[in-house]
């Protein structure tokens, strides 16, 4: 046996082999689960060919390989805890495996077993131990046949270890399990023995033989295609081939390990060990969880995530390093392992910065914590517990959480009362809900708040992705939760994670399709975003039904989400631009971010100029040539805004938001704000950038209204069209409009003022009906009215006065009547101003014409009604008023 293999020579070595025996070799799938939403990681090497077992799926090959990336470190597959204390847990591994999907069957996957084990790697035949599902008589005699193995290291185990099942229904099978004797120096006995959980007999493959199908945990038939699923620690296995029994003391995490011990200047083998491990194990994890997709957050996969950051800094400080120490050990994970999964390299610049900025985070706090935490174990002996408050503050103030504590006491001998801590965590949400119901929210929300409690926050998958798969956790219909939903029934979906975007932050909620293999089909009209953390999918289910715990795949619009997409970047882009041109006092008020449009409302004292409106419609579009990408990262929001990020004032903050970069100009990047909306890749996405509309909203707010992309190209099409027609009916080119239109202006004004002073001619020259030419006499005064259909209200004043000035001395009327509606003047000569009021005798008009007030001077007065055919009434009150009036003196 050559001890001197390294990892990534077995994995090679591993992955030739079966595909030098006809299997196809398939790269390691995303750490996130592609195809079982009920899984937070994939944790299996059989996890991606899920659907292929159960006929779901089908794939252009029968037989495959791969060495599958797994993490196990949250729900029920969980190792966090004790890695670092023992030879074999990880919270990263990688599970060698070879499957058969109806294609061979037992013999053929332990000739492969053994052939691989013993003849290509030399592992010594009597170093070797299989075990096998007590009834199953047929491999038993396999392993005989095949193997030569003696009766006594082939061991029947009766429990359900040695019995796989994917669930209570599907696909289930014996196993046999393959286990390697590390020697009798180390404390242990086989599988079966009452000193089992000794670690000189090491399980290293399992092979798992899909043989049945059962229901309901019962077996009900044999499958019609017979399978295998294998899985291959890699860890194990290299600790096997490389003569040692520690996976950490195999070539690569040596490496690791020896990375931390020189940055540290520590012992990697001293008192402090543990910490060196528990740093290379959680640097594999975070690097690959980063390098799919996974960021640091407060919920769900970010927050394990963060858990596993968090503990390896944690021991970092314990060994003593006073700067953020796991970015700087990052290019030895690339070293190691970057030649086997790209994805690292790609990656390293993100992984770097997602640990720097965490490590540096999380020491602002962790010497308060810790100063709490020895405060609080000061007066424990050994064997001491402390108060499950004040691991919950530790949680709760300083971002603890409940296991870095545990283990921060592990090694003093201490432990921590769970149940104080569970209550504590419990009364925490009772004051939240009662400062939620009392904050006005309306109370049929309150089924929201339910919800969350009960199953804490919907993980948002679609800042990386379009599709997806949930698991369906509550239904909601007419007000009121349900367990089922039909064909024609509209419903409220909530699942456990979703790509669907809720609408929040001015970005509508996405729409698109939730469908399962049973048949259900539904359409997702919109998604909202309830109590700030549930995602609920608005749906009418077209076809099949709907149940709680339904596997469900989600897939949005892609159309409509690339539009929304491309206006939410836009918006970012206008805010800037407005900035720039308008000055730093562009501030947003509110906005829109739609699928057809976007609209921006901004703090701005008067109206955006055409020529400022033409500058931030360059600037954007300058942008959107450029092509930059869009890059979004995690900060607290002091340090966002400390490196100018801009904020919505007013608005509330968690401890983390999403701060979203774009474009360049000659200070560095164009546009950086805070924003948890999803945004194009690159900005050449949006395509084109049109304003379509400026105007007033309130008292020193405007709004801007936009368009992008193929909606843009489409308006200016249309613009485009309409001037087309315009030059056509104008018997010019388009170039040529303006000019014409400002000649035919100039020739309608021609025309207007021509128009006025024939009317006023006529006025002054006779009346209209009839009326005479020149003054009669009434009162003892000399009296012109006269009515004009179509007269300009605007000459009146003019007209009046020039018939004063005909008079000489007397009293003129002119109503000018235009479209039902009357205006009418009445002037006095100064002479008489002392004995008759133009105001009085205007008033007495305007009565008769339907019209309130009206008003002026003495000598000139003007005013109107609605009721234009009462004009020559109107005129006849005046005579009325005049003959009655005192003889002037």
């Amino acid at each position: 046996m050559n001890s001197f293999t390294s990892t990534n020579d077995i994995r090679r070595g591993f992955l030739d082999y079966f595909g030098r025996n006809g299997h196809r070799i398939v790269p390691s799938a995303p750490l996130v689960p592609q195809n079982d939403p009920t899984l937070m990681f994939v944790n299996a090497g059989m996890v991606p060919f899920k659907n292929v077992f159960t006929g779901l799926e089908s794939r252009p090959y029968s037989t495959a390989t791969s060495s599958q990336k797994c993490v196990r470190a949250g729900g029920k597959h969980n190792d966090l805890d004790n890695v670092g204390y023992t030879a074999r847990h990880h919270t990263f591994f990688e599970m060698l495996g070879n499957f058969s999907f109806g294609d061979y069957f037992k013999d053929q996957a332990i000739t492969h077993a053994w052939t691989l084990l013993t003849k290509e790697w030399g592992i010594p035949a009597d170093r070797l131990t299989a075990t096998v599902y007590h009834t199953d008589d047929e491999a038993f005699d396999l392993w005989r046949k095949i193997a030569g193995l003696p009766e006594e290291r082939i061991i029947r185990i009766a429990t359900k270890d040695n019995f796989w099942a994917m669930g209570e229904n599907g696909p289930c099978g014996p196993c046999s399990e393959i286990f390697y004797d590390h020697g009798d120096h180390i404390y242990g006995g086989p599988p079966g023995s009452p000193e089992e959980d000794g670690n000189r007999f090491v399980e290293i493959w399992n092979l798992v033989f899909m043989q049945y199908e059962q229901e309901a945990n019962e077996i009900v038939a044999e499958l019609p295609k017979k399978s295998i699923d294998t899985g291959m620690g890699l860890e194990r296995v290299a600790a096997v081939l490389q003569g040692v029994h520690d996976n950490y003391d195999t070539d690569t995490f040596k490496a690791l390990i020896g990375a931390s011990a020189a940055l540290t200047h520590s012992d990697p083998a001293g008192d402090m060990s543990a910490s060196h491990r528990v740093i290379a194990d959680h640097l594999r994890s975070s690097g690959f969880l980063v390098a799919d997709g996974v960021l640091p957050a407060n919920e769900g996969r970010g927050y394990v995530l963060r858990r596993i950051m968090r503990r390896a800094m944690r021991h970092a400080h314990l060994l003593g390093a006073k700067e953020p120490l796991m970015h700087r050990l990052v290019p030895a994970l690339v070293a190691e392992m970057g030649a086997a999964f790209p994805e690292l390299v790609r990656a390293q610049p993100l992984i770097e910065a997602t640990l720097q900025q965490e490590e540096t985070r999380f020491r602002q706090t962790l010497d308060r914590g810790l100063k709490l935490l020895d405060e609080a174990t000061a007066g424990l002996g050994q064997g001491g517990t402390l108060a499950g408050e004040t691991a919950f503050r530790l949680y709760d103030t300083y971002g603890f959480p409940y296991d870095l504590t545990e283990d921060a006491l592990r090694a003093q001998g201490l432990s921590v009362d769970r149940a104080g801590f569970d209550a504590a965590m419990a009364e925490q949400k009772r004051a939240a809900r009662a400062a939620w119901k009392g904050s006005g929210a309306k109370a049929s929300d309150d089924i929201w708040f339910d919800i969350a409690e009960q199953h804490g926050s919907t993980e948002f998958t679609g800042y990386a992705n379009d599709v997806g798969e949930g698991e369906v956790l509550a239904l909601v219909k007419d007000g009121a939760r349900v367990d089922a939903a039909h064909t024609g029934d509209t419903v409220a979906i909530v699942v456990n994670q979703t790509p669907f975007y809720g609408e929040s932050g001015g970005q509508v909620g996405d729409a698109g399709t939730i469908s399962s293999d049973a048949g259900l089909r539904a359409q997702v009209t919109e998604t909202s975003k309830q109590v700030g953390r549930i995602w609920v999918h608005h749906a009418q289910v077209e076809a099949g039904e709907i149940k709680v715990g339904d596997p469900v795949r989600l897939a949005i619009d892609l159309t409509r989400r690339a539009q929304i997409r491309a206006n939410h970047s836009a918006t970012h882009l206008l805010h800037e631009a407005l900035r720039q041109r308008l000055g730093s006092h562009v501030a947003q008020k509110g906005s829109l971010v739609a699928p057809d449009r976007l609209r921006f409302d901004f703090s701005q004292p008067v109206a955006v100029s055409p020529a400022d409106i033409a500058e931030v419609e360059a600037q954007v579009n300058a942008q959107v040539r450029g092509n930059g990408p869009v890059v979004t990262r995690l900060m607290t929001p002091d340090e966002a805004i400390a490196e100018g990020a801009m904020a919505l004032f007013g608005e509330k903050y968690g401890d983390e938001v999403r701060v979203v970069s774009m474009g360049e100009d000659a200070d560095g990047t164009y546009s950086l704000e805070l924003c948890g909306g999803t945004h194009v890749g690159a900005l050449g996405e949006i395509g084109l950038f049109k304003v379509v509309g400026e105007g007033a909203v309130s008292s020193g707010v405007r709004r801007v209204e936009a368009l992008t992309g193929e909606a843009a190209r489409a308006w200016l099409s249309h613009r485009d069209d309409t001037l087309r027609e315009a030059a056509a009916a104008l018997r010019s080119t388009p170039d040529e409009v303006p000019g014409r239109i400002a000649a035919l202006l100039d020739e309608r004004r021609r025309l207007e003022r021509e128009l006025a002073e024939a009317k006023k001619a006529l006025a002054l020259g006779g009346g209209q009906g009839g009326a005479p030419a020149g003054p009669e006499q009434v009162g003892g005064v000399a009296f012109v009215g006269q009515v004009l259909d179509g007269f300009d209200a605007k000459g009146l004043r003019g007209a009046v006065d020039e018939a004063k000035q005909r008079i000489g001395s007397g009293v003129a009327t002119i109503v000018a009547v235009n479209e039902g509606r009357a205006s009418i003047a009445v002037g006095v000569t100064a002479d008489l101003v002392a004995s008759r009021n133009a105001v009085d005798l205007l008033r007495t008009a305007v009565a008769v014409l339907g019209g309130q007030g009206g008003g002026g001077r003495p000598d000139m007065a003007q005013g109107g009604g609605p009721d234009g055919g009462k004009a020559a009434e109107a005129i006849d009150a005046i005579r009325a008023a005049l003959a009655t009036e005192p003889q002037p003196v």
